[in-house]
């Protein structure tokens, strides 16, 4: 591990948990119900390529991505599994996506016609997206729904492989509006001429809590790196997960500051008595942002404040007592006696697990772990 990178900062992965949650929703799906992997966003902050590769290993049929770039990057990579875009993709690049067998999403009348002049003779595959109450991508009005099948039937480069919509509130304990949304959707459902072989609409929250809406592919996201989508619905899970991200560094310059001294930019901490400080090499340009100012971590066993502003490359925390220099402190994950979660950290910025885990930045060291030991290390840098 020491010859792959050259900072005390890293991320681990661990990717055995990856694969343990695919098998927990597994088990409360029907057998013929797919298992779709969302990776978008370096999946989540984990690691691309390393998730995706251990969550088809690990059950899951499909990939899910944002952009068409994600999609690219994994074909790129050697990955040949049956990849969605979720997000709008240009209609001059519906060729480019065709071509390498990457299924699109389609949420407007006009994309279908602009899109078919940068089709030649591969096929397409789309997913029509509706909006039932989302508020963002997806057609809101069902015979518009019905007219983008008929449009697509007309071309023999367009083929309406999927439909779906997204819950807004299927985190949520108050099933009302998420109910409301899946009665929208059964009344889209009825406008096509022939029904698309995918029909999907539920989430992480929707898949573990929403049995009606799982139709017959389930979109696994945040729960798929061991997280529950919500605190409201963490008692009504039926299924444990496990978090497959941890964050270390380490100590790497320990002193003694008199008190009245000052820490960080603005001077905005002042020791109060003599206090040893131990600086850390990681900062907001890694996703361990400003706001993380009074945040505890854990210094070996021990709770130790974050103090002064965080830096770009630096932060700065107020031990207990003199530890050594190299002194592992944990930031996200467990260790014998306590633990951080993300959820932790976001209910300290006031934001969501999603945003903490996503912040984390490409630069920072992913140290895979699989079948108890190291499968793969990988920096960016390198």
């Amino acid at each position: 591990m020491k010859n792959e990178f050259h900072r005390d900062t890293w991320i681990e992965v661990d990717l055995d948990a990856i694969q343990y949650n695919i098998s927990q929703l597994s088990n409360q799906l029907n057998r013929d119900t797919l298992i779709m992997a969302v990776v978008k966003a370096n999946a989540y902050g984990h690691g691309y390529l390393e998730v995706a590769e251990a969550a088809l290993e690990g059950g899951a049929e499909w990939l899910a991505v944002a952009f068409l770039d994600e999609a690219l990057f994994l074909r790129k990579h050697g990955f040949t599994a049956p990849i969605l875009v979720l997000g709008a993709t240009r209609p001059e690049d519906a060729g480019l996506a065709a071509a390498n067998h990457i299924r699109l999403t389609v949420f407007s009348i006009d994309w279908i016609r602009s899109a078919r002049a940068f089709l030649d003779t591969h096929i397409l595959n789309i997913h029509l997206k509706t909006d039932t109450g989302m508020g963002r991508l997806g057609f809101t009005d069902p015979e518009e729904v019905a007219e983008a099948e008929r449009l697509a039937s007309d071309s023999s480069n367009l083929e309406v492989e999927g439909v779906y919509t997204h819950f807004a509130t299927a985190d949520e304990l108050d099933r009302t509006y998420a109910d409301q949304q899946h009665e929208r959707f059964l009344k889209v459902l009825d406008v096509f001429q022939q029904k698309p072989p995918m029909i999907h609409a539920s989430n992480s929250a929707g898949a573990f809590l929403r049995d009606n809406s799982a139709f017959n592919a389930v979109r696994f996201g945040i729960s798929m790196y061991g997280l529950v989508p919500s605190g409201d619905i963490r008692s009504e899970m039926p299924a444990p997960l496990k978090p497959a991200l941890s964050l270390y560094t380490k100590m790497v310059q320990v002193k003694k500051l008199p008190k009245g001294e000052k820490v960080s930019y603005g001077a905005t901490y002042t020791a109060q008595q003599d206090e040893w400080i131990a600086t850390l090499p990681i900062g907001y340009a890694d996703g361990w942002i400003r706001q993380m100012q009074g945040f505890e971590v854990l210094a070996g066993e021990y709770r130790a404040e974050i103090v002064g502003r965080v830096c770009m490359d630096q932060c700065m925390i107020r031990l207990p007592f003199e530890m050594k220099e190299g002194t592992v402190v944990t930031l996200v994950g467990e260790t014998s006696e306590d633990c951080i979660l993300l959820d932790d950290i976001a209910a300290h910025n006031g934001t969501i697990h999603y945003e903490s885990a996503c912040l984390l930045t490409a630069r920072v060291p992913r140290v895979y772990r699989q079948n108890g030991g190291i499968s793969k290390v990988f920096n960016h840098l390198n």
